[in-house]
């Protein structure tokens, strides 16, 4: 059978987290001097930590951190408090700061084949689902970006109550899809969480989570390994 429906992931396989500088940015240490750009990316990277724990986590918000993409709430109180931890030394107001920034859609860049792999999955006449662990509503950002037409279904952990890899959200996506799960492709930059999808008959394409400007068309290449070509 031919694929008849595509899941995607979201960070770090549609979208990765790119705010940049902004002029009116005043992030500071806790002494008062202003973070330079290159700090600002390298807390940033912090906030995308795919597997494990912060290493700055206080160890009685480990559960919490565990719940993250579960609860919106749990998800701000875990990432707050590692940025918060006295080894970064930021001042007070930082991690709050770059907790909203994180949420902010125009934060986040989509890959230079984004737009092009899903409008080919439209003309294609294929069903798409954004699968995702994560703890907000993105419709926003692909609104932000001109996207959100072109994506059927979100199936996002925090509203469904599950996270990869467990077999149930894979399901639930090719349910909302009106696909059998031999007829779906998974598509995502994580082996174990994205992967996971073959326990249940889905095929599993994997990207890697580089930089946007280093990874120019590797969604299109993973589809086009399943015969989806433009």
């Amino acid at each position: 059978m031919g694929i008849r429906g595509v899941l995607l992931d979201f960070s770090g396989t549609l979208f990765r987290l790119e705010p940049g500088a902004r002029p009116d940015d005043d992030f500071s240490s806790l002494d008062g001097s202003p973070l330079t750009p290159e700090r600002v990316v390298e807390l940033f990277a912090l906030m995308t930590i795919p597997t494990g724990v912060p290493e700055h986590l206080p160890a009685d918000l480990h559960d919490t951190w565990h719940r993250r993409d579960l609860d919106p709430r749990a998800h701000r109180a875990g990432y707050e408090a590692s940025l918060g931890a006295p080894a970064l030394a930021l001042a007070p107001d930082v991690p709050s700061r770059l907790y909203d920034r994180m949420l902010d859609p125009e934060s986040w860049r989509p890959y230079p084949d984004t737009g092009a792999v899903l409008r080919l999955l439209r003309e294609r006449g294929l069903r798409v689902a954004v699968l995702s662990n994560i703890a907000w509503d993105l419709r926003p950002t692909f609104a932000a970006h001109g996207l959100l037409d072109l994506v059927d279904e979100f199936v996002l952990s925090f509203a469904e109550g599950v996270v990869k890899p467990d077999p149930k959200i894979f399901r639930l996506a090719c349910e909302r899809l009106g696909v059998d799960p031999a007829d779906a492709l998974m598509v995502g930059d994580s082996a174990e969480a994205d992967g996971a999808a073959t326990r249940i008959g889905c095929r599993f394409e994997r990207v890697e989570p580089q930089a946007t400007a280093n990874r120019p068309d590797a969604l299109l290449r993973a589809v086009g390994t399943h015969g989806i070509a433009g």
